[in-house]
């Protein structure tokens, strides 16, 4: 496979997440085993199968940071699939990546949501993980 950018590499990841997200209990191996055997289906990017790993394997912690964050009254269920599945995989690179920038890593999420979720979503994932950031910040 051609090498990808790291942007697309987190396309890549939530597209996995996402399918991943309407299949209940399957495990992400069972979603790549299935892209497997379809021939049309180009295989992820080491980055995206690595950073979707990681959010399937912290999903509980992933979650937990982001009710912590949420507005009072506000349950995860209030927030688009799009938008959690962003979260999840921005607030995993926070957490899990410390190669990656911080600046870069909220770029990204926002540049994510702009294309695949509500058009309020951006402004939302940017202050919710620059609230986060701040909070890792001043804990380091």
């Amino acid at each position: 496979m051609d090498q990808v950018n790291r942007r697309q590499a987190r396309e890549q990841a939530f597209a996995l997440l996402f399918e991943l997200s309407f299949h209940g209990e399957e495990s992400l191996q069972s979603i790549l085993n299935v892209r497997d055997e379809q021939d049309d289906t180009p295989e992820p990017d080491h980055f995206a199968i690595k950073l979707a790993s990681c959010v399937q394997e912290n999903l509980p912690a992933l979650d937990e940071t982001i009710t912590a964050k949420l507005k009072p009254g506000w349950k995860l269920s209030r927030i688009s699939r799009a938008s959690h599945i962003i979260l999840r995989l921005a607030i995993c690179e926070l957490c899990y990546f410390d190669d990656i920038p911080v600046g870069a890593t909220i770029n990204e999420a926002v540049e994510l949501a702009k294309t695949y979720a509500e058009d309020d979503a951006p402004k939302f994932i940017n202050g919710m993980l620059g609230a986060i950031a701040r909070e890792q910040e001043s804990d380091a």
